[in-house]
């Protein structure tokens, strides 16, 4: 039975149990990941703690993602842009020892995410219904270079899909997805530059902070467009790992509203990921 949560309040309680579990249409929980209990010893408690921000841009032409998280040991900063005409993929990380450099705020609706060093900038700022995403790699893709300065608004009463579910007994997953969000600015791949406009520009943000098992697996789906007539709609679907008897994080978006679904079933050829997907839900 999925449970909706409507209480703002912490994510976890002192003894660093979630204090509440279930899904949201917007971000209620404070994620106080400073009450997590794993060791004895209290600064090694972030070693177990993996916290990111995620930002997928659609256009007509391209995606393009971008991405800072910390994973405890390490940091992983990434950039991703896909060609739809020509289905050129190409995509660069760095791992940054100990996520040093990396700043990432604790909730998702205000405050900076970001990263730089004398390879690449990123920084994300969120203040209420404005978003903003900035990357600089001079070098990305052997010196063709990549750069975006895009603001994401979301219309009044946007509703984000979030869940909060435990994993065993004392892991938990704290997640928020938006998606729909109308995007402008601009996208800049080598000599190709790209012009955004929220006619026909999404974006999209997924927020995760959580603490997993050494290893994990999991399906995940999300996309943001347009329907003929305008409207914009949206998915997000995904199955895997955690408790999900009380939330799921699959809902269909119409227009900025979440319309949620039960437990939804990936079925995809494994190795020939172009073949076309089926997703089927429990009702």
């Amino acid at each position: 039975m999925q449970n909706e949560l409507t209480q703002p309040g912490p994510l976890l309680d002192a003894q660093g149990k979630l204090a509440q579990v279930g899904w949201s249409r917007k971000s209620l929980l404070d994620c106080n990941l400073e009450n997590a209990r794993f060791y004895t010893i209290r600064a090694l408690q972030r070693l177990r703690i993996k916290r990111w921000d995620y930002y997928a841009i659609f256009t007509p032409k391209r995606f393009f993602s971008a991405t800072i998280a910390d994973l405890g040991y390490a940091g992983n900063i990434f950039v991703y842009t896909l060609d739809f005409a020509t289905g050129e993929l190409h995509e660069e990380g760095l791992v940054i020892p100990l996520g040093k450099g990396i700043r990432l705020e604790r909730n998702p609706e205000a405050g900076e995410a970001s990263f730089k060093n004398d390879k690449a900038s990123l920084h994300f700022q969120a203040d209420g219904g404005e978003r903003r995403i900035h990357v600089t790699w001079p070098g990305f893709q052997d010196g063709r270079g990549i750069q975006a300065e895009i603001v994401l608004r979301a219309l009044p009463r946007h509703e984000s899909m979030n869940i909060v579910i435990p994993i065993g007994r004392r892991r938990f997953y704290d997640n928020t997805k938006i998606n729909c969000l109308p995007a402008q600015g601009f996208i800049r791949y080598g000599d190709l530059r790209e012009e955004l406009q929220p006619e026909t520009c999404l974006g999209s943000l997924d927020w995760g902070r959580g603490v997993w098992e050494y290893q994990s697996y999991w399906n995940w789906a999300s996309a943001s467009g347009f329907l003929a007539d305008g409207q914009t709609v949206g998915l997000n679907v995904g199955q895997g790992f955690g408790d999900l008897s009380k939330a799921t994080e699959n809902a269909v978006i119409l227009n900025g509203r979440v319309h949620k679904l039960g437990a939804v079933r990936f079925e995809y050829k494994s190795g020939d990921y172009m073949q076309p997907w089926r997703f089927t839900d429990d009702e």
